[in-house]
């Protein structure tokens, strides 16, 4: 009886764990990798390579320098590196990116602030049959000016 009952609430525990955020706080810095499975909201500082397969929320005092790697990730903070993304990349208004972004889906608040280069996933197989369409603008207005001068 009591070697079932144990087990259970080691169970629960293991599960409730997995769904609970993971927080750093205002005030706090972290210097390193940070890997998880669960989701994050970072406050604070981090300095390194940030990994989890859950959301990464950045709150306005939040700073990450370094990679960060995820599925989705709301921004309010700032952000300099590397972004890779499976889904969603949200930019609030106070929102500052610098680096290099890989992404899904891009969201964008006026205020934001995105220095970055930005690498879509689902428009990369479109690219390829688009770039004769470009061109022929393009030399339609070089003829237009021939034809004014």
């Amino acid at each position: 009886m009591f070697s079932s009952d144990n087990k259970k609430p080691k169970q629960d525990k293991i599960m409730e764990t997995s769904t609970q955020q993971n927080i750093i706080a205002q005030g706090t810095k972290i210097v390193g990798d940070i890997a998880s499975q669960g989701p994050f909201r970072i406050d604070g500082t981090v300095e390194g390579n940030v990994k989890t397969s859950g959301k990464i929320v950045i709150g306005k005092s939040g700073f990450i320098k370094g990679t960060l790697q995820g599925e989705n990730a709301d921004f309010e903070g700032k952000f300099s590196g590397k972004l890779i993304l499976s889904g969603t990349l949200s930019l609030k208004s106070t929102a500052h990116i610098e680096g290099e972004v890989h992404t899904t889906k891009l969201a964008v608040e006026p205020g934001a602030t995105f220095n970055a280069t930005c690498s879509m996933k689902g428009t990369v197989k479109a690219l390829p049959n688009e770039p004769i369409k470009p061109k022929q603008p393009e030399q339609q207005t070089a003829q237009k000016p021939e034809r004014q001068a």
